[in-house]
């Protein structure tokens, strides 16, 4: 198949829009990607973080996350997993581990995101993300995932998609 040539259609500071052929869609700009992290305790409980997101008009329950290589011309997916995990959530980790790459809405963005598993979790600061960032942290026993989820969208929070891989066991039946 033979692609036609793409064309930017606009770009800014951080996202880049662009067509081939009838096609649109939108890219981060300069190649900044995303680390994404499960972070599960010793006592099976898994933080998440909700913040207002601009381009929903509402708070979105997360996984914690965050850019690899927006301030940091040394980043990695695994370094930036750790800093952001204690930026937003205010817990360490003794280790992260990549579980791959992946793409959140493919028709749409070219983002990919590295999902990252840290471990041996220690609390080592209050969290809530960077002066201009108002992230809440929850922490949740793993088992309640499915229940807390519901109360948040039912309190008007969007749901990111990420989230599925908490749910999916409770989303099939399993």
């Amino acid at each position: 198949m033979s692609e036609a040539p793409e064309e930017i259609a606009w770009s800014g500071k951080w996202i880049t829009a662009k067509r081939r052929g009838k096609w649109e869609y939108v890219s981060r700009a300069k190649g900044i990607r995303a680390a994404v992290i499960v972070a599960i305790d010793e006592d099976d409980h898994v933080l998440l973080v909700d913040q207002y997101r601009v381009p929903l008009g509402k708070r979105c329950l997360e996984l914690p996350a965050g850019l690899v290589g927006d301030e940091h011309d040394d980043d990695t997916a695994l370094s930036a997993a750790r800093r952001e995990l204690i930026e937003e959530t205010g817990y360490d980790c003794a280790a992260v581990e990549s579980l791959g790459e992946f793409y959140s809405s493919p028709g749409m963005v070219t983002e990919s995101f590295t999902l990252v598993r840290a471990t041996g979790l220690t609390k080592v600061g209050k969290g809530g993300g960077l002066e201009d960032e108002d992230i809440i942290v929850h922490r949740v026993p793993r088992a309640d995932i499915a229940g807390f989820v519901a109360m948040k969208r039912a309190e008007g929070l969007g749901i990111d998609v990420k989230i599925l891989l908490l749910l999916s066991g409770a989303l099939l039946g399993n």
